[in-house]
């Protein structure tokens, strides 16, 4: 005797039913009357919500309660209808992930993140500025208009605002922040620097992120590749930006029957949610100001070590708007971050415990391709003798150096001098 579907009982109809995802779910509540109530089971649009869209309360793409997790669901695929689904997912997480992480660490920033761009506000930019945006960064700002940034933010001095999301560094005198732009100031940057660089009106390339201070730096969508660039000190001068993801890594971005697009802006908003959740890059507070630091601080990115309970950790970051590409001994721009701080055990040497220790020497050795450019000897950094006491806080300096190549590296050593 062969049994169908609907001859099992409730309870099994119901298992089988919730291995299925929501588009079968769909068309199994076709079958029958019977198929379609076990297919309607508020339980079964719960985990399909909160295992495609990461919701526990039935929440419309608008913010606003909705009826069931059934309606629910149907209200988000009628929403992205235009988008592939996979995708949809894809950048929802992202920022569920990044939103997510700023409430926890970062709230003041988390209030500057506007709320999603309309597709009529999407194809009044693409409209204006004559491009077509790629399926990633239009699904990324669906989901969220950049950042609102007030004058009180702002603070209005060329320090700007601590506030981007995208984060930045600090070394001598230059400070960077970076924000991510709403869509209209995305218009009014784009207009003003293509202006200055003499692009052409069908120039392709829309501006989504810059920093807020003095210091110019600006990251340029490529709307045909999907490619993402950022601005050297040439930028102005000769048009010259370095790509910010490799094109291996970049899909198609303009067709609508694959889920497997991911253009450079996706990619590279992906990466800096990773580096936060992992705590490579962390909050740093100077004062009663905090920003998001892209010196890393977890290995393998950042290095450390203990001599005599004294810990130093270093760690490096590129600097894209200071190279020079035309110039061979100053094409590339890095910037380090040392921090020291002597352990609660306090300084031990031969056995002996010292309440405290102070920095005299420093012994740096530069390479570029494994060859020596630079090898300093001297006494304190940045013209300070730090003096360490158990447990105390890190000191923290940072400082820069330019290389012929993109590749090198950086070792050396600190001598103190212990006290009572």
């Amino acid at each position: 005797m062969e049994m169908g579907l609907e001859d099992l009982g409730d309870l099994a109809i119901n298992a089988i039913i919730s291995k299925l995802d929501a588009k079968d779910t769909v068309a199994v509540s076709c079958v029958s009357k019977k198929l379609r109530v076990s297919a309607s089971e508020e339980s079964l649009w719960l985990n399909h919500c909160s295992q495609d869209l990461g919701l526990s309360s039935p929440i419309d793409p608008l913010g606003k309660p909705a009826p069931s997790f059934k309606e629910t669901y149907q209200l988000w695929r009628e929403s992205f209808g235009m988008y592939p689904w996979p995708l949809v997912k894809r950048v929802k997480r992202c920022w569920d992930r990044l939103k997510n992480w700023l409430s926890a660490n970062f709230p003041e920033a988390g209030a500057t993140l506007r709320k999603g761009a309309t597709e009529v506000e999407i194809e009044a930019l693409e409209n204006i500025l004559k491009v077509k945006l790629p399926l990633p960064t239009r699904l990324l700002y669906r989901f969220c208009d950049g950042q609102e940034l007030t004058e009180e933010d702002v603070g209005g001095t060329a320090l700007g605002s601590s506030l981007g999301i995208i984060g930045g560094y600090c070394f001598y005198d230059h400070l960077v922040n970076v924000c991510l732009l709403p869509l209209r100031q995305v218009i009014l940057e784009t207009k003003e620097i293509t202006d200055q660089l003499g692009f052409s009106t069908t120039s392709k390339y829309v501006i989504v992120a810059a920093s807020s201070t003095y210091i110019g730096k600006f990251f340029f969508l490529n709307c045909t590749t999907g490619q993402l660039y950022v601005g050297t000190r040439n930028l102005l001068s000769a048009g010259e930006m370095i790509p910010c993801v490799p094109n291996a890594l970049i899909s198609p971005m303009h067709d609508l029957n694959t889920g497997q697009q991911q253009d450079a802006m996706l990619l590279w908003l992906e990466e800096h949610v990773r580096r936060l959740q992992n705590g490579i890059i962390k909050l740093r507070k100077e004062g009663m100001i905090r920003s998001i630091n892209l010196f890393p601080e977890e290995p393998p990115l950042c290095s450390t070590a203990v001599t005599n309970g004294v810990q130093v950790r270093a760690s490096a970051v590129f600097i894209p708007e200071g190279c020079n590409l035309l110039d061979e001994s100053h094409k590339y721009l890095f910037a380090y971050s040392i921090r020291m701080r002597l352990l609660p055990e306090g300084c031990i040497v031969n056995g002996t415990s010292f309440g405290s220790c102070q920095l005299n020497l420093r012994h740096w050795i530069i390479r570029a391709n494994d060859h020596v450019v630079s090898d300093v000897n001297g006494e304190a950094v940045i013209g300070k003798y730090p003096l360490l006491y158990p447990g105390g806080e890190e000191f923290v300096y940072e400082s820069c150096t330019f290389l012929s190549s993109s590749q090198g590296s950086i070792e050396g050593g600190f001598t103190f001098v212990p006290g009572r």
